[in-house]
């Protein structure tokens, strides 16, 4: 049986199809090296596994790269040449320290996510896998940046008031070299034709040197001249190396600055007259905008509130220039507080939704603060190496830079607002969420509660025609004083879409952990992961939410000791749902559904409906959970995957002289009662009844959170008018009056209807000669009977019309 499981805990390599194929056994039971695949339980029953492979320290770069990655395990033989290559292709020497320990350079990319690497010791066979997380440079460990002093100058430099000298500093500790070389590169994307072919290109290249072998005292400062010559770099990063390295050395360790707009070093025509240089590039860049193909149809619509986009985590996540959480400052917002992005790009392109501090969304029709979607994702998409698609810097390059031409640097605001208009949120719908929490309870997508205390690994959710599968493992509940009882909770939940890695999350102790395709995901220094077709976001060891391509997410969390699992799933997943969740269709009667399709009633009895969870079990074939200890195979993969032996508590009277019952019943008050009633009783403690509870208040602050709202859309302020309030969605009512020496025509006031329309007419606000002409007009039709119906308030009120004189 050992060398059995040694097998099956092979990476990739799932322990059922050894029942199958026991001749596969045979040919590699003594081959845990030869992994194609480093995976962390390889080391429970492989004991050579760490000569094939490594982990590193840190875990993590910019994927600009020059952090120095330290190769744990690693001993190098005297006479051992140490050589990294990075995805098979960028090979580059390593470098061991004083203490003799060995370390790899980040390369710089054009993409985010795990970048696997090998080395060698020899200098020819590399026969050791490891690997690191890319990511976003916005999202890369602050210690290692170097700092742009008043950033707010460096962008503007050159411009009114924009002048002096300009200033960096860094941590000088983590260049381990007493002078220092400070370079400027550039970005671009250029068109390379190819075969008959044009497409663009991302370059990152060495533009020049802002100082030599100067001291490495962590700040530099210098005044900046114009540079015809590298005018055309428009955008670029500062980069501190050691003096030792040359000019423009790639691949070598390394700080970088984030990205900017390189304001200060642009030709002389933009400090003789920034505005003007400005417009005429802003023109340009509405001249190209319109040869563009339109992206702005396929983006998704904003939500309409900001408690919309905080519950709605499968579509949509904080944008960290401008939180709420954080009190960061919306400087390219000015007057919202809170901005979200859409998780997923869209050919490339990406929406970004802003809202005030009333929760309403803000429209670039009312505001340059509003929210603006961008022709190319902040957070790029794949494949992430071809514009407009390289993270951060095609943002920048296509959304940014336009920006300042137009609305920072002149006053051309209003053409870049035209090319980034707004959304709305009229065809916004709001996922639908089931959650399983507490011993064991289930709130189904269309509302249905019940209970289902069944022990062993079950589908949750189950959409063939969708490609998603979730899953969940329960185990008897166990209190802290090791009492076992007659319930079960939530232990862990696998899941996979399509062809995206296999996530996992389950409960260790006091925090959740995180599994990909069987590997252990450190957090410790990110909390967002790209990943294949699927985002991680860990913003603390009791939270953890596990985002896939199609908009559907898992929101973990741990409280008590408790896990609670709330699936969200757009509505294209309406009347494709299976499972412990239910049947999505907005219809809670149909909702205990079994695998042959009968429908259970919503009121059978408790035996029933756990006769009906229990057939929802999975299949060792269909698992996606790891077995990387003998009590998970013990427990789950060798018996039945549901426990036929375990039957749980089903009623629990309360009795009189209980000396829980004042207590309980204290703290069990208004909706969710009966499920922490539940849980106290069968646990016998006040704290898994408490918690029990608060998962339940949190699943109905999402539910009112995401309930659907009818918005009208965006109504226009008449020229030369007024428009009172911004708020489109049912019931607002806005109203409208003209500028002194206009008078106002049609509509003063305008209501949002149920319906998703506007009472009333667009208003007007036109000067007394042409209300004259207008009035003169209506009368003239009124009198031959050719008047509109557009002023039947007018032609079937004939003396208020004359009146109107």
């Amino acid at each position: 049986v050992i060398w059995i499981v040694c097998y099956f805990e092979r990476p990739l390599i799932h322990f059922a199809s050894l029942l199958e194929s026991p001749s596969r056994v045979d040919s590699v039971s003594h081959e845990c090296s030869l992994s194609l695949t480093c995976s962390s339980i390889l080391t429970n029953c492989c004991s050579d596994s760490n000569q094939s492979c490594f982990q590193v320290s840190s875990y993590s770069s910019s994927m600009l790269g020059g952090r120095a990655l330290q190769i744990l395990g690693l001993t190098l033989p005297p006479d051992g040449r140490l050589l990294c290559r990075f995805k098979g292709e960028i090979e580059q020497q390593g470098i061991i320290d004083e203490e003799g320990h060995p370390y790899c350079i980040s390369p710089l990319l054009y993409e985010t996510g795990w970048i696997s690497f090998d080395v060698s010791t020899d200098g020819t066979n590399f026969n050791r896998s490891g690997e690191y997380l890319s990511v976003h440079p916005s999202k890369a460990d602050p210690s290692f940046e170097v700092t742009l002093v008043n950033s707010t100058l460096w962008q503007n430099y050159g411009t009114p008031n924009m002048a002096g000298q300009l200033t960096m500093t860094w941590n000088s500790s983590l260049i381990e070299s007493k002078r220092v070389n400070v370079e400027l590169w550039g970005y671009r994307e250029v068109s390379r034709s190819t075969a008959g072919s044009s497409s663009l290109q991302a370059e990152i290249s060495y533009l020049y040197s802002l100082g030599r072998n100067i001291s490495n005292t962590g700040d530099f400062s210098f005044f900046p001249q114009p540079r015809e010559k590298f005018s055309m770099w428009e955008l670029g990063n500062i980069r501190i190396t050691a003096s030792s390295t040359s000019e423009g050395e790639r691949n070598v360790q390394s700080l970088w600055s984030g990205g900017h707009v390189l304001a200060w070093h642009l030709e002389q025509s933009f400090r003789d007259d920034p505005s003007a240089w400005a417009q005429r590039k802003c023109l340009q860049w509405d001249d190209l905008e319109r040869k563009l193909p339109d992206f702005l149809d396929e983006l998704i619509d904003c939500p309409c509130s900001l408690a919309q986009a905080r519950a709605d985590t499968g579509r949509f996540h904080t944008d960290y220039s401008c939180n709420i959480e954080t009190g960061s400052v919306c400087t390219y917002h000015p007057g919202s507080v809170h901005c979200v992005r859409a998780v997923q790009a869209s050919h490339g392109s990406g929406q970004q939704c802003c809202y005030d501090n009333t929760g309403a969304l803000v429209l670039t029709g009312d505001s340059v603060g509003g929210s603006t979607p961008d022709r190319a994702h902040d957070w790029g998409s794949p494949p992430y190496g071809e514009p407009p698609r390289v993270p951060g810097f095609s943002h920048w390059l296509h959304d940014v830079t336009s920006f300042c031409y137009c609305c920072l640097w002149s006053d051309l605001c209003h053409v870049y607002l035209n090319r980034r208009p707004s959304s709305g949120c009229r065809r916004y719908q709001p996922p639908k969420a089931g959650v399983v929490f507490g011993n064991l309870h289930f709130i189904t997508f269309d509302g249905l509660s019940y209970t289902f205390n069944g022990r062993g690994e079950y589908y949750l959710f189950l959409s063939t025609d969708k490609n998603l599968s979730i899953q969940a493992r329960t185990e008897q509940l166990k209190l802290k004083n090791g009492t076992l009882v007659k319930a079960a909770q939530l232990s862990s939940v696998a899941m996979k879409e399509n062809s995206s890695d296999v996530i996992e999350v389950r409960t260790a102790g006091d925090h959740l952990q995180v599994l990909r395709n069987q590997k252990i995901l450190p957090f410790t220094e990110q909390r967002w992961m790209d990943l294949q077709g699927v985002f991680v976001f860990a913003p603390s060891p009791q939270n953890v939410t596990v985002i896939f391509s199609s908009g559907a997410a898992v929101e973990l969390r741990l409280h008590e000791g408790a896990m609670t699992a709330t699936v969200l799933l757009p509505v294209e997943f309406s009347n494709h749902s299976l499972g412990l969740l239910g049947w999505m269709n907005s219809d809670p009667s149909d909702d205990l559904t079994t695998r042959s399709g009968e429908v259970i009633s919503a009121n059978a009895t408790q035996e029933e409906i756990f006769t009906f969870g229990a057939a929802w079990n999975i299949s060792n074939m269909s698992s996606l959970f790891t077995y990387d200890s003998h009590y998970l195979l013990d427990s789950y993969f060798f018996p039945l995957s549901h426990d036929p032996a375990f039957v749980p508590a089903f009623s629990l009277p309360l009795k009189p002289d209980d000396t829980l019952a004042a207590d309980m019943l204290s703290m069990c008050l208004g909706e969710g009662a009966q499920f922490c009633i539940h849980d106290t009783l069968i646990s016998r403690s006040l704290a898994v009844g408490n918690a029990t509870l608060r998962a339940y208040q949190h699943h109905q602050a999402l539910m009112e959170a995401l309930k659907p709202v009818v918005s009208c859309g965006w109504l226009p302020t008449p020229r030369n008018g007024k428009k009172n309030g911004t708020h489109y969605l049912e019931g607002k009512t806005l109203s409208f009056t003209c500028n002194e020496g206009y008078i106002l025509y049609r509509s003063t006031e305008r209501t949002c209807l149920q319906e998703g329309t506007w009472t009333g007419e667009q208003p007007y606000c036109i000067t007394e000669l042409s209300c004259l002409k207008l009035c003169c007009c209506i009368l003239n039709q009124l009198e031959t009977g050719t008047h509109q119906h557009n002023h039947t308030h007018l032609a079937t009120k004939p003396a208020v019309a004359k009146n109107f004189f």
